[in-house]
């Protein structure tokens, strides 16, 4: 419990200043952006890390400590299965976005707008 307390304000002091960051946004448009830029550039890495690291200590738990302990085995393929899964999940996620994206054009660009006549310059 006193690892998840850890963890939790880790990612808190990124988190903070980000939404405060969000609060003085000048309208909705640059909030959604503010919170689009948080999902896309800590919360997805930190996950992609989480099942990184998830993977990575099963397998430490299957070769190192599980040795000669079968249930130690059991328990590092177990954690390399899962953090397997958490990456499959996650990279299918981001291909159907992605999917989707290119299906029906949606992009974060704004509209096209004709351009007037360049008065003075």
């Amino acid at each position: 419990m006193k690892k998840l307390s850890y963890a939790l304000s880790a990612t808190a002091m990124f988190v903070l200043p980000m939404l405060a960051a969000a609060q003085a946004a000048g309208n909705i448009q640059d909030l959604g952006q503010t919170i689009i830029d948080l999902i896309n550039g800590v919360f997805v890495p930190l996950i992609f890390a989480l099942a990184f690291v998830v993977f990575l200590f099963g397998i430490f738990q299957y070769f190192i400590l599980g040795g000669s302990d079968e249930e130690k085995k059991q328990q590092g393929r177990s954690l390399m299965i899962w953090g397997i899964i958490g990456f499959f999940v996650m990279v299918s996620v981001w291909g159907l976005v992605n999917i989707l994206v290119g299906t029906f054009d949606l992009n974060n660009s704004g509209p096209d707008l004709p351009q007037g006549p360049n008065v003075g310059g």
